[in-house]
């Protein structure tokens, strides 16, 4: 995307940086995905040129790994000492909303091998909230893991759905039952009518449904370990 004048006029005013480099690396993701990422096209949104840049960063993977962090800053942290389920709760819709800013984060936010500040505090407020609710060092684990999953999961099927808000699913769902026929797919014809085409759905919904599901389990089974044979 070209700059215009007052945005070159901008970034010649503003001094490079790391912060910068870093900031324009997820502009230019956010823009377009992170193929479209190169020092080449970093170096073109910022308005300098490519060799610049390496005075900040080494290479593409110390870029992937700074931007990475970047985006763990922006999820809240749980606090450690609340009501972990509270915490979770809202650590998660923070996850998926920062996640919606970034979709080409989702991917990437456990593959980076150099763990950033903002990363490694996010880790520990994760886990010591649910280290100080109860949980063993094995149970921690699991929640980890499985609330991650879900997050991350649901992140990207929120991103390939063909839908683009509630105000669209309506109408995609009327083009779409209009080519099965219902005698054949009665059980997918029911639930599109009667479920997908009333008012007020939203597929974003889903996921507190399964949030609710996924913490009220993990609940149960710290206290089953806690309190056996009751």
């Amino acid at each position: 995307m070209a700059k215009t004048a007052d945005q070159a006029e901008v970034a010649e005013r503003v001094p490079l940086s790391r912060d910068r480099v870093l900031g324009g690396a997820v502009a230019v993701a956010d823009a377009g995905g992170i193929a479209a990422l190169t020092i080449r096209t970093l170096a073109h949104e910022l308005g300098v040129k490519p060799m610049s840049v390496y005075h900040y960063v080494a290479n593409k993977d110390e870029i992937l790994d700074g931007i990475v962090d970047l985006v763990f800053s922006e999820i809240e942290l749980p606090v450690v000492g609340g009501d972990w389920q509270t915490e979770m709760r809202r650590r998660a819709d923070s996850a998926r909303q920062v996640l919606r800013r970034h979709p080409w984060a989702t991917p990437l936010l456990q593959s980076r091998l150099n763990a950033g500040p903002a990363t490694l505090r996010h880790h520990n407020a994760f886990l010591g909230t649910l280290r100080g609710a109860g949980f063993t060092v094995q149970q921690a684990a699991h929640a980890f893991a499985l609330i991650d999953s879900y997050v991350y999961g649901f992140a990207m099927s929120e991103r390939a759905l063909p839908i683009h808000g509630p105000e669209s699913v309506a109408d995609l769902a009327a083009v779409m039952v209009k080519r099965f026929p219902a005698d054949e797919y009665p059980h997918l014809f029911e639930f599109t009518i009667s479920h997908v085409m009333q008012p007020g759905y939203d597929f974003g919904l889903e996921f507190q449904f399964g949030l609710d599901l996924i913490l009220s389990a993990l609940a149960r089974s710290v206290s089953d370990a806690a309190h056996p044979g009751d």
